[in-house]
């Protein structure tokens, strides 16, 4: 069997639908079941949370699933995808804004938690929303003081 990696992310598997209100929302989608293969080839878990303020697209679900579903046999390291996912998913929508937190299950008694916010200056964004300085959110999105 051959070893699939990152570069052999499929981003024309995400698909777009035309935003139906011009007004401001936000979305919130958990994505329970996240799987991929880790750099030893070993499954890796995760829990990921995905923050998305819309523009003129909003994200298909079923093409979410599917793009998700190919990462189970694609070997890569949990911030070499994060930031892949990231650039995905903001060159496909073209959010205001998009956040992804994901939470790793343990493995060898460590577990790490990875975010990435389009909304930092670091990533080119205007600081607008400024939730980080609350604490941000927990898992279940309240937000922490």
């Amino acid at each position: 069997m051959s070893v699939k990696l990152y570069d052999a992310i499929d981003r024309d598997i995400l698909k777009a639908i035309p935003n139906p209100s011009k007004e401001a929302y936000e979305i919130k989608i958990k994505i329970p079941e996240f799987t991929f293969l880790g750099v030893k080839e070993q499954p890796d878990f995760a829990n990921v949370y995905l923050t998305f303020y819309p523009q003129k697209k909003i994200i298909e679900l079923k093409s979410l699933k599917q793009y998700v579903f190919q990462l189970r046999d694609i070997t890569v390291s949990y911030e070499r995808l994060i930031n892949i996912f990231y650039d995905d998913l903001m060159a496909v929508y073209q959010p205001d804004r998009l956040r992804i937190v994901m939470n790793c299950n343990p493995r060898g008694g460590i577990s790490s938690k990875l975010t990435i916010d389009s909304d930092w200056s670091a990533r080119g964004g205007d600081e607008k929303y400024r939730d980080w300085a609350y604490g941000g959110v927990d898992d279940n999105w309240q937000v922490l003081m």
